[in-house]
């Protein structure tokens, strides 16, 4: 079991007459990702509420914040406690038998035209066998292929423009993941959370998007970026592709700063603290039960 204390403060200046906020910042509950306690402030004194979809877990803030400075800062101490599997004993889902809710993970999507990346997926991983080793091979060619550069993209590069740019930040490195598993029919998602464990040289910690693919029945952690610890991942949302689940999505005019994150490790009941480390196993913060698109 790994505990992790994570913390993050995000700081607005509203224009008038003020402006909605969706945040996507909350932990998600899940059966292998317990949150112990966690604590939310605003700077402005507002009604907020916190809501769950039932289907993916997201927990979102909403607010209506009024003009002027407006900081949001959480806080959250999360146990972890991952599946663990062999990666040769997890096949691929045959689509005849995956369940409902994991349908809308197969098709295209804003960031992710899988459509359109058919016969690529075909002549570069057509010929592997079925299974988890076949999704790893989709992860490392996407990562031998692009370099991780800050700003080098924006909110409207998709997986096509991170194919032929051959850099970009991690959401891009995720959504041309994502539209390849799709090509080959194989359902993948986008996650975001915060990770422990991403090279210092990167810069401050910061949000961190990374996929999460259905094989043998549950949903399996892959970094593509290759920056962090999939060990270390604290999920926040999962959603079809950064489309659905933006930390922050904001109706209205703002100015913002760099949000400011902080993330250790600490004792578990038992006294001990065990760090994130890398592992060819596969692992899993899912309980087999398949989450529905939004």
């Amino acid at each position: 079991m790994i505990r992790l204390r994570l913390s993050l403060a995000l700081d607005y200046v509203v224009a008038a007459p003020g402006c909605d906020f969706i945040f996507d910042i909350h932990a998600a509950h899940t059966a292998r990702q317990r949150v112990l306690e966690e604590s939310l402030s605003l700077s402005q004194s507002l009604p907020s509420r916190v809501e769950t979809d039932p289907a993916t877990h997201n927990r979102t803030l909403r607010l209506q914040a009024l003009p002027g400075p407006l900081r949001v800062a959480y806080g959250a101490t999360v146990d972890l406690r991952h599946h663990v599997e062999a990666p040769d004993r997890i096949a691929q889902v045959p689509v005849a038998q995956l369940p409902a809710p994991v349908l809308g993970y197969l098709y295209p999507s804003r960031y992710c035209q899988s459509d359109r990346l058919y016969r690529l997926a075909m002549r570069e991983f057509g010929h592997w066998p079925q299974g988890y080793a076949r999704v790893q091979g989709i992860r490392d060619w996407v990562l031998q292929r692009t370099t991780f550069t800050p700003n080098t993209s924006n909110a409207n590069t998709s997986a096509i423009d991170t194919l032929l740019e051959t850099v970009g930040v991690c959401r891009d490195f995720a959504h041309l993941m994502i539209a390849l598993c799709r090509a080959l029919n194989i359902p993948a998602r986008f996650t975001t959370g915060i990770d422990y464990g991403a090279d210092p040289a990167l810069g401050p910690t910061d949000f961190h998007a990374y996929v999460e693919v259905y094989l043998g029945g549950r949903w399996y952690l892959f970094d593509p970026s290759g920056t962090a610890i999939p060990m270390g991942f604290v999920r926040f949302g999962t959603g079809r592709d950064a489309a659905d689940v933006a930390f922050a999505t904001i109706f209205g005019s703002v100015s913002s700063s760099a949000p400011r994150i902080t993330i250790e490790a600490i004792a578990g009941d038992d006294g001990r603290i065990e760090l994130p480390r890398h592992t060819r196993d596969a692992l899993s913060t899912d309980d087999g039960t398949a989450l529905a698109p939004p």
